[in-house]
Formats: C-alpha cells, sequence, structure tokens
C-alpha cells in the first residue's frame, strides 16, 4: 500500500493501538484523571496535546528506519545497555498491557450478556491468533477498520451526557471522591498516563511508520492519529465526568452510559469495545511476537500463540483490579522510555528532514521512468542509484518501493510531472548534504 492517502489508513491503525480496553471503557480515565473531579480535565487537555507531539515523533522515526520492529529503530538510537533495557520494558510492559486488555474483554462481554468473564478473554485471544495468519496490509485494515465507530459512538454519547439534565460540578465532584486515584497527585497522573500510552503505541507506531516510504506521509498520519486519540479522549472524559454519580463504581463506565441512550446502542457498544481491545491485544502481542521471530511468518505465529495464551491465563485476575495496578507499574517504567526518545529525536531531527527530501527526490526522478511523455535517461538510472545508496536503509528495498510510488502517481495522475513538482517538493541543498555526508567520494552532487 503507498500513495498520499496512506496517511489515512496507517493514522486510524495507530489510533486503533492506543485507544485499548481502559479507554474505550472508561476505566483508566476514570482512576488517573476524573478521580480529582473536574480539574482532572486539564490534564485531559495537556494529554491530548502530548499525544499528538508522540504520534508525529514516533511514526516518522519508523518510516525513517523503515522498521520492521522497535528493536531495530532502538538499536540506531540508543547505547547497546540501554537499549537491552529498553526492549526488556517494552517486552514486559506489552505483556502486561495486553494481559489487562484479554481481562477487560472478558469483564465488557460479562456487563452486558452476562457471559463469565473468562470465556470473553478466550474469545478474543483466539481471535488474536487468527489474525496473525493474514499478511500485514489485510493486519493494518483490520487494526483500523472499528476506529471511525469509537469514535462516533463516544461523540453520541458525549452529545447524550451534554444534552441531559446533569448534576451540578459540586455533586459531581463529590461523585469523584469515591475513586481511588491510581495515583497520588493529577500532574504524575498526567505524565505517568502518557508514558502508559507511549509503552503501549511505540512498538506498533514503528512497525507502522515503517511500512511508510514517504516521511512526509509517516509525519501527517502521525498529527492526525495523536490528534483524533486526543478528541477522543477529551470527548471521552467530559462524557465520563458528566455522568460521574451513576458511573463511579461500574467496571466498564462507558457501557453503562450507553445502556440509557437505548439497548441496541449498548449492544454497539460493546461490540466496538470488545473490537478494540482485540485491536490492541493484537498490536501488542504481535509486535512483541515480532521482536523474536527473526523475520520468519512461522516462528512469529507460535510465539505469538505462546505469549496469548499465557496473557489469557494471567487475565483472569480481573480486569478493575489490573487497570489499578499494573498500569501505574507500566507507566513509570515508559517515563525512562519517553527521555530515550526524545533524546534521539532532538538529535536526528536534521537527519530526518534531509532523509525526506532523498526519498522525494527518488520517488521524482523514477516518476520519469513510467510516464509516457517523459524520458528516463542513463543520468536519470545513474542518480536513482546514488539517491538509494545515499539513504540511511538498504537501498534495493528503497528503490523497489519508490518504484512502486512513482508508478502509482503516474496511473492516478494525468500530468505526473506536475504533480511530482507539487506534490513532492524537493529541497536539493538538502539531498546534497545528504549523499555528501553518506557518499564522501561520489562526485554526483545532485
Amino acid at each position: 500500500m503507498s500513495g498520499p492517502k496512506q496517511y489515512l489508513s496507517v493514522a486510524f491503525a495507530y489510533v486503533g493501538v492506543v485507544i485499548g480496553a481502559g479507554l474505550a471503557s472508561g476505566q483508566d480515565l476514570l482512576q488517573y484523571f476524573l478521580s480529582f473531579g473536574a480539574k482532572g480535565l486539564i490534564g485531559i487537555a495537556v494529554l491530548g496535546v502530548l499525544n499528538i507531539v508522540f504520534g508525529v515523533v514516533a511514526l516518522q522515526l519508523g518510516s525513517y528506519y523503515r522498521s520492521g520492529d522497535h528493536d531495530e529503530v532502538f538499536e540506531r538510537i540508543a547505547p547497546p545497555l540501554v537499549r537491552r533495557v529498553i526492549d526488556v520494558v517494552l517486552v514486559f510492559s506489552g505483556f502486561a498491557m495486553g494481559v489487562v486488555m484479554l481481562s477487560g474483554a472478558g469483564a465488557n462481554l460479562e456487563q452486558q450478556f452476562g457471559i463469565p468473564a473468562w470465556a470473553g478473554s478466550a474469545i478474543c485471544a483466539v481471535l488474536v491468533v487468527v489474525t496473525a495468519f493474514l499478511d500485514f496490509d489485510r493486519i493494518m485494515k483490520v487494526i483500523g477498520v472499528f476506529t471511525p465507530m469509537i469514535i462516533v459512538a463516544i461523540s453520541i454519547l458525549t452529545i447524550y451526557s451534554l444534552a441531559r439534565p446533569h448534576p451540578g460540578i459540586t455533586e459531581l465532584n463529590a461523585a469523584a471522591q469515591n475513586v481511588t486515584p491510581a495515583l497520588p497527585n493529577l500532574w504524575l497522573s498526567t505524565i505517568n498516563y502518557f508514558a502508559l500510552c507511549v509503552v503501549n503505541g511505540i512498538a506498533m507506531a514503528f512497525v507502522l511508520g515503517g511500512s511508510v516510504l514517504r516521511i512526509d506521509v509517516a509525519r501527517k498520519a502521525g498529527s492526525l492519529g495523536g490528534a483524533l486519540i486526543a478528541l477522543v479522549i477529551a470527548a471521552d472524559a467530559v462524557t465520563l465526568f458528566l455522568n460521574m454519580d451513576r458511573i463511579w463504581d461500574v467496571g466498564v463506565p462507558t457501557l453503562e452510559i450507553a445502556r440509557r441512550i437505548h439497548p441496541a446502542f449498548a449492544l454497539l457498544y460493546t461490540l466496538i469495545i470488545f473490537a478494540l481491545i482485540y485491536n490492541t491485544v493484537f498490536s501488542l502481542f504481535y509486535s512483541t511476537a515480532r521482536r523474536f521471530s527473526g523475520g520468519s511468518d512461522q516462528r512469529m505465529r507460535v510465539i505469538l500463540t505462546g505469549v496469548t495464551a499465557a496473557g489469557y491465563a494471567n487475565s483472569l485476575l480481573g480486569f478493575k483490579k489490573l487497570v489499578g495496578g499494573m498500569y501505574p507499574i507500566i507507566g513509570y517504567l515508559g517515563i525512562a522510555l519517553l527521555v530515550v526518545l526524545a533524546i534521539a529525536w532532538l538529535h536526528r531531527r536534521a537527519s530526518v528532514i534531509r532523509e525526506e527530501n532523498l526519498r522525494r527526490k527518488l520517488i521524482r526522478v523514477q516518476v520519469r521512468k513510467h510516464a509516457d511523455g517523459l524520458e528516463y535517461t542513463d543520468a536519470d538510472r545513474a542518480e536513482v542509484q546514488t539517491l538509494a545508496r545515499a539513504s540511511v536503509v538498504e537501498g534495493t528495498q528503497l528503490r523497489r518501493d519508490a518504484d512502486s510510488i512513482a508508478e502509482q502517481i503516474v496511473a492516478s495522475h494525468d500530468d505526473a510531472a506536475a504533480y511530482a513538482r507539487t506534490q513532492l517538493p524537493v529541497d536539493e541543498d538538502l539531498v546534497a548534504q545528504q549523499i555528501a555526508e553518506a557518499l564522501p567520494d561520489s562526485t554526483d552532487s545532485k
């Protein structure tokens, strides 16, 4: 999959990764933010901004390194000892988060249908294993397909909550005091929860970014995905707060609100939450399995099956208890990860911009190869070779991917050359800098 609209698919897949059981159910927002009353909404606003920044940085780094798993990126941005620690943190956190999500699947179906929690978790676990036998493009579509649905569903919950009579802020704050906070103060909760989002999303964000050749497309996907996450979180938090007197002691608070709208809507919302839980569990266990698969799809599937089985066994402890106990621990581990990611981005920002220009130039040159009215000369072939060699990623695959994008541009636009000039702007000085730095002996300064 390629082309300028690719960012929509990647953005929705990214949202589907981050918005999981706790957020869609409302349980984690209840414990992390709304337990502090109305002022918890300030923390929600800060969290939204941080999620936009993280989406942009993570997907761009993934695209820059064309990563197939998170370790490929950390191998390039962190010293060996730090990388090993990060790897352990991500593997542990991914597994622990997956356990919580599987437990959430059971709690969700139990609250709506009365199905035993262990059975609901088992259904989710089986679906995760089955999905591993699909190819990656199909997987990405599966991950993102329910994202628009949860956005619409939470919007309905928010509109309903704003339109119906509700207690005043004083009464809502009093009800919020019945909720046990996950952490002792709001600012620690905000940073910890953001770090939790990073741990939850970074492995799959790198993989999603790595599937995108054009860094500007990855950046657009990250900003759109981050903005959607921020809006969903804000709408969800407002909805929960306005219903605080009725949902403070419920396992899946948003589902309780959905029931008050209409039984049919509650049924639909249950299925959407379940789908999002499944999305997140799959993303977490898939990225972990990829990490240890050595590039083998067959081995990845075996590992993922084992990880899912172990996660299911641990999920039987109970959703609400796991959210309150495991999430803060994972968040603290994620703060260290945030520091490494911030340093890496600041250090490599200029290099990312140069690589972005180099790839756009590579696509523009290869447009000539496919357009009937343009000449593709020996000099163009030599330039393609030089550009590919100067890239930070493997040149052969880069040329193939760029060629595929160029072919699609020609097939989709009557004037491919004009499209390339306007939609793929290139700073030739930055391209020359990249070539000079990567190939100091090269005389080609195009």
